[in-house]
């Protein structure tokens, strides 16, 4: 069948006349480009791909909304590829022919990958500016001049305020993850950034969302660009499937326990709210023998990138990590997916479960909400347009009334009616197994709640060290 976009001439890797061009040659990919993009397994344009690069090649800028794993990378590289390697190798000192800000340093690093992999044999030069690694490596780097430079902007900042990094023959814009930059407070560096670029430069800025601060600073930095959206704002691959479990905090580590019991989550991701949430849940996953790796800020980027490392690898099924990691690790193969605390931004929700489900294969994403997220529940089911259906509620006691024996035969459906109560006394409350994650109940077993103990008005220490004054008759 032919496709689409086929266009009449030559194949541009035999230099046979063919009749008819398909893929990414049909795109104006050509030449040694071409034959490494079809190397690297990239045969087929995915849809952001399909809309994106043609008219990066005309030298329109692009408005990109795509969602995460969705292929925005080479939607992106491959246009400044071929460009560059149409000028050559001449470069100034200390200059980039083009620059890529991401918000994270696991970004970064994934983007350079890339471009190395799709521009393998090209001879273009590439180089990483991050903050938490030597920078005297780093300038000795882009010293002679760099084809593209990926950097964050932090660090890249610092090195054209010092005059070590001149971005004067900066041609080629790229803005990727644009509304994480503005989380994170880059937004003046981004603006400081572009406006030492050349003024006739291309820009591209690429997101899974796209909140309204973004879309204004875009008006600013992007010159009557082309708008390319193959998803809708905000949503998940729908190879995702996704469920959520009731459970309050102090049950949470049985629960997750009890899940990667299950074998059928071959390579989990699990994500929590703070650095310390994160050592903690890994500290708990090693007392109860599962072997983790962790990510966050306070981590140093050779530590980072080693847990990264190890969980591609398959030394460690196990990843526990901070939103830093919700937009910088794409790792084939992720089976799940969980949400140990839900985020405060719940735009980061999508990004999180974006981490399995890459590249059209299928993934299981799981959050655990105690009853004082809920409201962070709803915020998520806002964005992401749909209710979560509920795998297990933890919160309140079994139902006496259900047979045990149709626990496994359940669909991944809502245990309950989505009119219930999530406040702690929803009805039944009951332990609902799944098929999806294996052929035994995977939330097998509930824990009895605590029961509180009464308060000590005479407690010093919770009065810093006094006695509370006598209440009034």
């Amino acid at each position: 069948m032919t496709n689409e976009n086929t266009l009449t001439g030559k194949d541009t890797l035999t230099g046979k006349d063919t009749g008819e061009l398909s893929g990414f040659a049909a795109l104006g990919i050509t030449g040694a480009l071409l034959k490494a993009t079809h190397g690297a397994g990239f045969t087929e344009p995915k849809p952001i791909q399909a809309q994106a690069i043609p008219p990066q090649l005309e030298g329109r800028d692009i408005f990109g909304i795509a969602q995460t794993g969705s292929g925005k990378t080479a939607a992106f590289a491959l246009p400044i590829l071929s460009k560059i390697i149409a000028l050559g190798t001449k470069r100034r000192p200390k200059t980039a022919r083009a620059l890529i800000l991401a918000p994270t340093r696991e970004l970064a690093v994934q983007i350079e990958d890339m471009i190395k992999l799709l521009a393998k044999g090209a001879h273009v030069s590439t180089a990483l500016v991050l903050g938490g690694v030597s920078r005297f490596s780093q300038v000795k780097k882009i010293a002679p001049g760099v084809d593209i430079l990926i950097a964050t902007p932090g660090r890249l900042t610092d090195l054209v305020r010092e005059g070590d990094l001149v971005l004067a023959d900066t041609k080629w814009l790229v803005l990727d993850e644009g509304d994480r930059m503005l989380d994170m407070g880059f937004i003046n560096d981004v603006k400081r950034i572009a406006r030492a670029t050349a003024p006739d430069r291309q820009t591209v800025l690429f997101s899974a969302t796209m909140p309204a601060e973004i879309a204004e600073l875009a008006k600013g930095l992007l010159k009557n660009p082309i708008r390319v959206e193959v998803a809708p704002h905000s949503t998940a691959a729908a190879e995702i499937v996704q469920g959520v479990v009731f459970a309050r905090t102090k049950q949470k580590r049985q629960v997750l326990s009890t899940m990667l019991a299950d074998e059928a989550m071959k390579s989990v991701i699990i994500f929590s709210r703070t650095k310390h949430g994160a050592d903690r849940v890994t500290k708990d996953l090693e007392r109860d023998g599962f072997r983790a790796a962790v990510i966050h800020g306070n981590k140093s980027q050779n530590a980072r990138q080693k847990a990264l490392n190890d969980f591609r690898e398959g030394s460690v099924r196990i990843l526990v990590a901070t939103d830093i990691a919700a937009r910088g690790i794409d790792v084939p193969g992720i089976s799940h997916v969980v949400n140990f605390d839900l985020p405060d931004e719940a735009e980061s929700y999508v990004h999180r479960i974006g981490r399995t489900g890459r590249n059209g294969m299928d993934g299981i994403a799981i959050t655990l909400c105690d009853p004082s997220e809920n409201s962070k529940l709803r915020q998520v089911e806002r964005i992401i347009r749909t209710k979560l259906p509920i795998v297990a509620d933890h919160l309140g006691s079994p139902d006496p009334q259900r047979n045990p024996a149709e626990k496994n035969e359940r669909s991944f459906e809502p245990a309950n009616d989505r009119n219930g109560r999530r406040d702690g006394r929803r009805p039944g409350g009951q332990n609902n197994g799944n098929k999806r994650f294996g052929d035994k109940p995977v939330f097998a077993g509930e824990r009895k709640p605590e029961s509180a103990k009464p308060f000590k008005g005479n407690n010093k220490r919770r009065f810093g060290g006094k006695r509370p004054a006598a209440r009034a008759a």
